[in-house]
């Protein structure tokens, strides 16, 4: 399985691995994800580090408490979603770049 890899390599591999996962990193933490409810009326966006950074409510809402909460957590739940699935690209990217592991 091993036959014919050059383990002088592994070294450099794993650091240029560490960089790119670093950069991944990076990138993500510095994406916006925004997810809204009800039509618009409540928009929840997200950053890659799963942090809430703005939430926008309708004035429209303001007076109906119940609605506004469902809406909020309903876009907040969606957003997050949407960190999620970009961890798991990250992921993805991560563990292809240790592709050049084999002989």
């Amino acid at each position: 399985m091993l036959d014919g890899f050059d383990f002088s390599k592994m070294g450099s591999m794993f650091e240029e691995a560490q960089k790119k996962v670093q950069e991944l990193q990076e990138e993500a933490k510095n994406k916006t994800f925004t997810a809204k409810s009800g039509g618009g009326l409540v928009s929840v966006s997200i950053n890659g580090s799963a942090e809430v950074i703005d939430i926008t409510i309708d004035d429209s809402l303001l007076s109906d408490k119940d609605s506004m909460q469902i809406l909020l957590i309903s876009a907040a739940n969606d957003a997050l979603k949407m960190v999620e699935e970009d961890r798991k690209l990250l992921a993805s990217k991560m563990l292809g770049g240790f592709g050049g592991l084999r002989g």
